[in-house]
């Protein structure tokens, strides 16, 4: 087994040798081949010289630099496209994370589990603009996606290679990974991880990230319901606000057919006509996004499904032996 563990950094100078030196505590320690992939996202300090020191020297390290700052979330996406392992780990730079940890995440894969995520049951940030926010998204998250985990912002993940590189990121959706891996009805677990406090540098997160935090779950929940399927959500609000139109212009019809109503003076008519256009311009876009769909997915050969194992008997050369295929 490959072990690859993905860091992405954003001047992290006075982190990275603490980080590097516990990590040389713990990787050689469990007995598989490792490989350790830095993404530089961009750094103004020191840390891509301090990085590539220390890659002159490990032939484990694997340094990837970008041109500018494209975000956290495209450095997770790098890692993974980089990243050789049969199980992937995700962790931050800045000491927060316990990469002793590590083993106790390799152990849930190793019970049969696709992703296994952090949890920070006891975390050292501040509570208003950190701990907070945190708390509410969690919920959130859990609800809107059925995914019920207590800590969707810990980066310290463990991943199975064949899950990870399926999942494409975009945006802020890094911390939504669990939840757009449960579309292909992969295993996962949480288990309880270290957290220590921030001893240098500046934090990059904080509560002006949890707007695009929302708007990101609104992206997430329609690409897991309704991302093969778009009709369906477009066409059932079209459907609605057509009915309404339809049905208030039906009863204004019939008030002015039967009780000489006037239709000139009221307002609701106008209504009416708009919801009537509203629902069309609904059904029209759901059909345009049902090809856009289909574009998507084959353009991409993108599968619908995802198969864990197909198990099958063939009989072999007439022989009535059966044999028992397992993928």
């Amino acid at each position: 087994m490959l072990l690859s563990v993905v860091i992405p950094l954003l001047n992290e100078e006075e982190n990275i040798p603490l980080l590097y030196e516990e990590l040389n505590e713990v990787l050689p320690e469990l007995g598989c081949e490792y490989e350790i992939l830095f993404i530089d996202d961009g750094s103004k300090d020191k840390s891509l010289r301090l990085l590539r020191e220390i890659q002159e020297k490990d032939s484990h390290v694997v340094v990837v630099s970008f041109r500018k700052n494209f975000g956290q979330t495209a450095a997770m996406a790098a890692g993974f496209d980089y990243a050789e392992g049969d199980i992937i780990i995700t962790m931050d730079a800045d000491l927060q994370n316990d990469p002793h940890d590590i083993p106790n995440l390799l152990k849930e894969i190793e019970a049969g589990n696709d992703v296994v995520t952090g949890w920070r049951f006891d975390r050292k940030d501040a509570f208003i603009n950190r701990r907070l926010p945190s708390i509410i998204a969690n919920k959130i998250i859990s609800k809107t996606t059925g995914v019920n985990l207590h800590d969707y912002g810990c980066t310290l993940k463990a991943f199975r290679k064949e899950v990870i590189k399926n999942v494409k990121l975009y945006g802020e959706m890094h911390r939504f990974i669990p939840a757009i891996a449960s579309g292909m009805g992969i295993d996962f677990t949480e288990v309880k991880v270290n957290h220590r406090p921030r001893r240098f540098g500046t934090s990059k997160y904080g509560i002006s990230r949890t707007l695009r935090v929302i708007l990101d779950l609104m992206t997430v929940k329609f690409l897991l319901s309704y991302a093969t399927r778009p009709i369906q959500v477009f066409g059932m609000m079209g459907f609605v606000s057509g009915g309404i139109g339809f049905l208030i212009a039906l009863i204004m019809t019939f008030q002015r057919q039967f009780f000489g109503v006037p239709l000139s003076d009221r307002p609701l008519l106008f209504l009416a006509v708009l919801l009537i256009f509203i629902g069309i311009q609904f059904i029209s876009l759901g059909l345009i996004a049902e090809l856009q769909a289909r574009t998507y997915h084959e353009s991409q050969s993108k599968p619908v499904y995802y198969v864990k194992t197909v198990h099958r008997s063939r009989q072999e050369g007439g022989t009535g032996k059966e044999r028992d295929d397992n993928q």
